[in-house]
Formats: C-alpha cells, structure tokens, sequence
C-alpha cells in the first residue's frame, strides 16, 4: 500500500488537473462566448455602453494583408493608382511638361507651380519636356475577341485596353477648352489693334449672346414653370417609393408638361403646333432652346434667378446620366450660346478682330466729365456700331445679330465694372491709406492676434498688409475671367462621367461631386495671382468636391458674391466727402472720428483687419487662411457690420445691406 501510494496520489492529481483544465476549459468558451455576444453586431451592442467592441460582419472582409485596415475610406478612391504614361502625376488629366529631378517625378506648369512654391521643394531642379502622346498600349480584350480596342480622340484613334483608360480621355474636353491660361487685362482706348483683336477673340468664346426680346418672353414662361416646380424637393431626398431615375423623368415631364401650357397658353397657335403631338421626344429642340435660355441669362445677370438657376442645373445634371436618358428618350442640354459661336457660324470672326471693335463696345462713365464730352462719345460709339452691322451683315446674319453681339461684349464690360472693378479700388485704397511694411500709427497699424477682436490668425502689420493684398488680387483675377469659370463649371456639372454623391456636408443634404476643369482653372488663376504678388502668405488650398464647397455650383455662387461685399463698401467710402460737405454731418463725422480722412481710414482699418481674419467658423479646414476661407471671414465680417461704430455712416449714404440695391 505504501508502494502505490505514489501512483495514487499521482492519479488524483492527474484527474485533479484534468478537472482544472476542463473548467478552465469551460471557463474559456464561456467568456469566449460571452465577449462574442458582447461584440455582436446588433441593436443593443450598437446603444449600449461598450459599443466600441461592436465589429460590423464585413470588417474582417476590408482586412488587406497586413491585418490593418486599408488607409482609403469606403468613398475615396484607392491609393494604389497610377498616372497615366505622358501624363502629370498630380491631377492626371494633363500632359507632363516639367521633370522634376529631385522628385523623379513629371508635373504640369500648374501643378508643379502649386507644390514647389515655396521652402526647399522651390530649389528644385526641373528639366522641360516636349508633349508626349500617351503610348498606344495593345492588349487583348474578351469582349473584342483577341482584337485591339480603339477610340478616336481629337481626331486620332488611340488604342485603349481598360474601361479606365477610355472613360479618362472621353471626358477631356476639346484641346480649345482645356486652355488654362489666365485672359489678359482688358484693352483700353487706344490700345494696339492686334493685342486687342486677339482679347477680343479669346474673351468672345466665353460671353453669351444677349436675349432677345422673343427670348425674354420664353425666359420668363421658364422661370414661371421654375418656380413652382418642386424638384430639387423630391429628388434629393433620402426616402423610398419609384427608383431615382423614375423620379427624375417624372419630374422632368411634369416641369415640361407645365412649359407647354404655358407656352399654349401665351401663344396659342405656335403652341398648338408645338404639341399637337403630346410627344416630349419630338419637341426635344424646343425645350434644349429654352433651358439654354435660362443659363445664358443667368451667368450675364448673376442677380437673376438666384432660387430658379438651381433647380435647372440640377434638372439637367440628372438628364445627362445614360438611364435618365434611355427613360426620357431626348436631351435637355445644348452649348450656350456664345459671341464667338454665332460669329463663327457664319464665317464673320473678322469682326472680333476689326478696328472699331474698341470704339463699339467702350463704356461711357460720366463721373468728373461734361456733358458735351459725354455726348460726343455716344455719337462716336453708336457711329462705330452702326458701321460694323452693315459691314459685316451677310446672309444668316442681319444687322441686328452683328449689333447684338457687339451689345453683348458691351454688356462683358459692364459686368466686370460691377464685379471686378471693386477689387481694384479696395486695392488702392490699401496702397493709398496703409504703408506695405510698417504701420504710421497706432489706428494706422493692421496687425491682429489671434483670440482678439474675434480674429483666428496672428499677423504683424507687414504681414496682413501682404495677406490682404494678395486676397483681394486672387479675387480680381477670379472675377476677370469668372465667364471662364462659369463655363467650366457648367462642363463639370453637366458632365455624363462624373457623378455626384448626396450627402450631409453639416448644412443639409448637398450633392458633393468633383470638379477637375473648374479646379484647374482655379490653380492657374491662383498661380498668376502668386506671381504677381511675389510671396505667399497663409494656405493655398482650394477647396472643391467637400462639404465646404460642394460642387461647382456652389463654388460659382460663392465667387460671384465679392461684388455684394466690396461694392457697398466702397461706394460708402466714397459718398464721405459729400457727406461732410452738410455742416450737421460734418460736425458728427469731426466729434466721433476726428475727419472725413480718419473714418475713411477707421473703416478701411477695421475691414481689412478683421475682414481677413480667418474668422467665421470653428476650425482651419472651414476657414482660416484658405483660399475659400478669406471669403468666408469677409462674410462674417458684414454680419457684424450694424456692431460698428461707424455703422451710422453706412446709414448716412444709403446703404440698406450687402443683398439690395445700392
């Protein structure tokens, strides 16, 4: 018994051990279980207090081979993806020119511009290169049956051997709308007639034609219909019932059906043998006539239809996607009707390039002039116009079209008067009333800190005066060529190859989609902006596609809003001396700002400072020093305007607020 006690004592603690291990065991699947249950993707899990641990089924399906988690988010696109051969490497859509050896890498001017503008990135070296046509990649394809897979692309066939590859050079426009390079300044009286004909040229490809009075009457049968259709409301929303496409087409009949009554209605004869049919398809010219109508109107009148234009361009955003388009049977959507389009129809381009040209489209100021001046130059200009309708009159194009055109550069002019010329007088009176480099006073001096007077940035005085030079010059050169951009943007928009998400950008549901011609078009402005100014301060970031800016619609209807700050701005800076020239006011203006000279300069201090401030929203990304983010401070700086001093002195002139008449 004592020989085998060992044994024993070895087998208890066996099956002792045995015991353990089971319970351990049991122990294991238990908590393994219970953790399982605890991490179950379920409605409880998701709402209780550890729901971090929740994994959704699929998670472990996103896991590459490293066992993380890709970097790219479920809607951006991957980061494995490759230039194509020729092209630059940063936006992808435009032939390399520049190698640059220290980043082995090719750009184009304006992307290399952007990324080498500054620190030790603008040392580097770079080798020119001569434009390169893309190689012509042969590979087999299964659906062409062993056979190479060809486009032709700007009148050459280019062998494509991926969906990719075909969608990217589709969707480059034609080599005359792919120009990036910034319009030159405006021609004055005078000016060389050669320099001025090729302005004349180049600018007529972008200025819709006036409407006519025909036009106007269908103009206004659109906007009528505009107003009361309910689109934009049912279409994006995020509800069930009929597919989108379904909704679309069903709206796009309905908005139709309402332009027919009444254009039946206010004509009734042209409208009965419009619609005798009841056939949409077979009115299809029609109705691109009159949309077209409504967008040539609107980007020469940028005040007009500010509740209307969206609905349209979003009606036709959705009539370019290929279901829409198979439901609807027809297109909604023709080019804008341009000067030099017209022109070019009927083989009358010499126009654009004809002395008169200068004379026929001048604007007539009347500020600080007699009025026999004033008169002697209507004579001149109306003479000049009169010349060029019979001069250039042929068949298919009357007088009035050749007066028409001529109008409507005419009307180019005005607009940048509004819009642009603002931009200019706030630049001289920054040059006129502050020093570049050091301030003469305290109340002379622009220097702001952050957290004080609401400002977001710290600047010295040199550096604000810089900071504030160089926005107000990008805003000059967006708005010279804002007719450009229009018409990029309306290209981005309308474009059949880039679609848009619906999402919550944190102001309701927007529709976020790419803009890559408007964007380009914004980097080349920005560089000749950078230029010219010489150094750069704060962020050169653009903002485009995000929930800042979420489309180029909304890009087009920030920019073309300077005009409503600035505008007032200055017109009540210059209506100061005719204020002190009462006793009453000159005697208020005296006691609270010392003289007409120091509220002018009081204003001008303030807006500067705290117009530039980066203020107007809660972090850098949204505002700050970016370059939507400096009219987003100018924004929240006219919302604090009636918390100024000086506000009576805006009163005083007439100012009735950054959205009337002035």
């Amino acid at each position: 018994m004592a020989g085998s006690s060992p044994s024993i004592a070895a087998a208890a603690s066996l099956d002792g051990d045995s015991a353990t291990q089971r319970d351990a065991s049991a122990s294991t699947s238990v908590s393994a279980s219970a953790s399982a249950s605890a991490s179950a993707f379920s409605l409880q899990n998701i709402l209780g207090e550890n729901h971090d641990t929740v994994e959704h089924p699929k998670y472990q399906e996103q896991l590459d081979a490293s066992g993380s988690v890709p970097a790219a988010g479920w809607d951006e696109e991957g980061t494995e993806h490759v230039a194509p051969e020729g092209f630059c490497v940063e936006c992808e859509d435009q032939p390399a020119q520049l190698h640059c050896e220290a980043c082995a890498e090719r750009f184009c001017e304006v992307c290399f511009a952007a990324l080498h503008r500054k620190g030790t990135r603008k040392a580097h070296a770079t080798k020119a290169l001569e434009y390169e046509e893309p190689a012509r990649k042969k590979a087999k394809t299964e659906v062409g049956g062993g056979e190479d897979k060809e486009v032709r692309v700007n009148g050459e066939d280019i062998a494509m051997n991926s969906d990719e590859e075909l969608e990217m050079l589709v969707s480059q426009p034609p080599a005359a709308s792919t120009s990036t390079a910034v319009l030159s300044p405006q021609p004055s009286a005078g000016a060389d007639a050669g320099k001025a004909g090729d302005w004349f040229l180049e600018r007529a490809k972008y200025i819709p034609l006036r409407l006519t009075l025909s036009e106007r009457k269908f103009l206004r049968l659109l906007e009528a219909a505009l107003q009361v259709s309910e689109y934009t409301d049912r279409i994006d929303t995020l509800g069930f019932g009929l597919s989108k496409a379904k909704r679309i087409v069903q709206q796009i009949r309905e908005l139709c059906a309402i332009l027919s009554g009444l254009v039946l209605s206010a004509d009734y004869k042209a409208g009965q043998e419009l619609f005798q049919d009841r056939d949409f398809a077979s009115n299809d010219v029609f109705y691109q006539q009159i949309f077209e109508l409504g967008r040539r109107h609107k980007i020469m009148n940028p005040d007009k239809m500010r509740t209307t234009y969206g609905k349209l361009i979003y009606l036709l955003q959705d009539s370019q996607t290929p279901e829409v388009k198979d439901l609807l049977s027809f297109s909604c959507v023709k080019p804008i009707k341009t000067v030099y389009s017209v022109l070019e129809e009927h083989g009358a381009l010499a126009l654009l390039t004809d002395d008169l040209i200068l004379a026929a489209t001048r604007e007539i100021y009347a500020e600080g002039r007699t009025r026999r001046d004033v008169q002697k130059e209507i004579r001149i200009k109306e003479r000049a116009i009169e010349t060029l309708g019979a001069r250039y009159a042929r068949d298919g194009l009357d007088e009035e079209k050749v007066k028409q055109c001529l109008y409507s550069i005419g009307d180019n002019h005005a607009f940048l008067r509004t819009n642009r010329d603002p931009c200019e007088r706030m630049i001289e009176y920054l040059k006129e009333h502050f020093h570049p480099t050091q301030a003469t006073s305290g109340k002379a001096s622009l220097a702001i800190r952050s957290g004080k007077g609401g400002a977001r940035l710290s600047h010295d005085h040199a550096r604000q005066y810089a900071y504030v030079l160089q926005s107000l010059t990008l805003w000059r050169e967006i708005l010279h060529d804002m007719f450009r951009l229009w018409s990029l943007a309306e290209q981005d928009l309308l474009s059949e190859n880039v679609p848009y998400r619906l999402r919550d950008t944190g102001q309701g549901l927007n529709r976020v989609q790419a803009a890559p011609k408007t964007s380009r078009m914004m980097h080349a402005i920005l560089d000749k902006a950078q230029q010219s100014v010489g150094s750069w301060v704060g962020s050169s970031a653009i903002h485009m596609g995000d929930h800042n800016v979420p489309n180029a619609l909304m890009f087009i209807d920030k920019y073309s809003q300077i005009y409503r700050i600035l505008l007032p701005i200055c017109n009540t800076l210059a209506q100061i001396p005719a204020l002190a020239d009462v006793p009453a006011l000159r005697s208020y203006i005296e006691d609270e700002f010392g003289s007409p000279e120091a509220c002018a300069r009081e204003i001008l201090g303030d807006f500067f400072r705290h117009g530039f401030d980066g203020s107007g929203a809660d972090n850098f990304f949204d505002a700050g020093s970016c370059i939507d983010g400096r009219l987003t401070s100018a924004w929240n700086w006219c919302s604090n305007l009636e918390k100024k001093r000086y506000f009576h002195v805006f009163l005083l002139t007439g100012f009735v607020g950054f959205d009337g008449d002035w």
